[in-house]
């Protein structure tokens, strides 16, 4: 699998942009290639998907063990030409201080050369000990070339690329001059969603063209094959057959879900059946329900317009449907979202309201530890880890509603708790990884499945028709 990792000095060196470009500018030409992210994130892999035409997978060293990076990065790459990593913050950067989960770490376990974007803006000839210590830094690390990224000019470029040739050993692979249609939606959290941006597909095919036009594809597509062979694992056996149907919400508000969840819960015996909280009128027929992370605060009106919908949801929830919600589905099915000055009712599920907040309520790894309280099955003491990013807090909550887990590190809910349990749904600010040791995705299947047994299939449609 000819492959490599982009990365950078810092973030905010555009290293999105370039690695998105990259993306479309090869796939444009025909390569079919799988696109991966470093760490824990939605929103940039949404966009590397659409540029590829197919899922973008999280490699995360905090989150994941070495054994499930690689059956992660085997299964993503699978069919593909050329497998390109997106690093996250600066390439020696990480949690911890020995490096272990830094963007390094995870380009010498996969054993991929490193492509290093620059933020040339303000630079010449400092470029050159810059480069130097990052090559002295960890000398069992491959960087291989350089693009440099917001290039001023032909003369600041050929002042670059003669400083870089004349004292280092590194190959400039391309410049990327500085253009206002290079940047990118953003806002409170970061990036767009590309669900949300009406051209995002036109969108990428630019930044795909210039790109492509200001660094050497060829030269990219022969760094990638110069990885040395490695010996992956073996494809996955064949999924169980599907004896459960379980509605996920994909739609503009909700559409944070990790790929290799999503195939563990369809492994588990799990048919995924999509659905609309802003457009259908009600649920499908289904054994259980998942509403994951996004930006609900975004389609306020729409929402608390779809009536019919908010309503299914809550008559299914508090008639017993197993529901697992994560982060922007746990604001859904409270009982109102406040922001900016205004307050939209929702679904009503949980006692209590949200609010959003102007800085970050919760940001970055969580530790949780599994209480009592925890309706899946096949729990343990074992430290659970997963991350959350929220702006919101839910407030007036009712005393006497329990929760799955407490935390040892992170916020989550209160600062203590996490994972509200309410009838047969369970709802955090934590985000989690089946592939990274909770194993959530089978054991949420396992309960859905006994719930099912206890009590006779009464589907939610199916019981509205009636």
């Amino acid at each position: 699998m000819d492959r490599l990792l982009i990365a950078a000095t810092h973030r905010s060196s555009g290293k999105t942009t370039v690695s998105l470009g990259l993306v479309a500018a090869l796939a444009g030409r025909g390569v079919a290639v799988a696109p991966f992210k470093k760490g824990p994130d939605y929103i940039d892999p949404m966009w590397l998907a659409l540029a590829a035409g197919r899922p973008c997978h999280n490699l995360d060293p905090y989150l994941m063990t070495p054994a499930a990076i690689r059956r992660c990065f085997a299964d993503g790459a699978r069919g593909a030409e050329l497998a390109l990593v997106e690093g996250n913050l600066g390439l020696y950067d990480g949690m911890s201080l020995d490096g272990r989960d830094c963007n390094a770490a995870l380009a010498k376990q996969l054993r991929a050369p490193v492509l290093l974007v620059l933020d040339a803006r303000g630079t010449t000839r400092g470029v050159a000990p810059l480069l130097l210590g990052y090559q002295a830094f960890d000398r069992d690390l491959r960087i291989a070339g350089v693009i440099l990224n917001r290039v001023g000019g032909a003369r600041h470029e050929a002042r670059l690329r003669a400083v870089i040739e004349a004292h280092t050993d590194l190959a400039v692979l391309g410049a990327v001059a500085e253009d206002p249609r290079l940047g990118m939606v953003e806002r409170h959290l970061g990036l767009v969603p590309c669900a949300e941006v009406d051209d995002a597909r036109a969108r990428i095919a630019t930044i795909g063209r210039i790109v492509g036009a200001q660094v050497d594809l060829d030269r990219v597509r022969a760094l990638a094959a110069s990885a040395p062979p490695v010996r992956w694992p073996t494809p996955r056996q064949a999924r169980a057959a599907a004896d459960l149907r379980i509605g996920i919400a994909r739609d503009r508000a909700f559409g944070f879900y990790y790929p290799d969840d999503l195939a563990a819960l369809r492994a588990a015996g799990a048919e995924l059946v999509p659905f609309d909280t802003l457009h259908d009128r009600e649920l499908p027929p289904v054994d259980a329900l998942i509403i994951g992370g996004g930006f609900p605060e975004t389609c306020l009106d729409a929402l608390e317009a779809n009536r019919t919908m908010r309503t299914s949801i809550r008559d299914a929830i508090v008639g017993g449907l197993p529901t697992y919600a994560e982060c922007g589905g746990l604001m859904y099915l409270a009982r109102s979202i406040r922001w900016q000055g205004k307050c939209a009712e929702m679904v009503g599920a949980i006692p209590g309201d949200v609010v959003m907040h102007a800085r970050a309520v919760g940001r970055g790894y969580v530790h949780l530890r599994e209480t009592a309280a925890m309706p899946w099955p096949g729990g343990s003491d074992a430290l659970v880890r997963a991350h959350e990013f929220h702006h919101s807090s839910l407030e007036s909550v009712d005393p006497a509603v329990r929760y799955a887990w407490r935390i040892e590190r992170g916020h989550g809910i209160d600062g203590e708790n996490d994972g509200l349990v309410v009838h047969n749904l369970l709802a955090s600010y934590a985000h989690l990884r089946s592939i990274g040791g909770t194993g959530w995705a089978a054991r949420f299947v396992r309960f859905v499945r006994a719930q099912r047994q206890r009590q006779p299939v009464d589907r939610p449609a199916a019981r509205m028709a009636a």
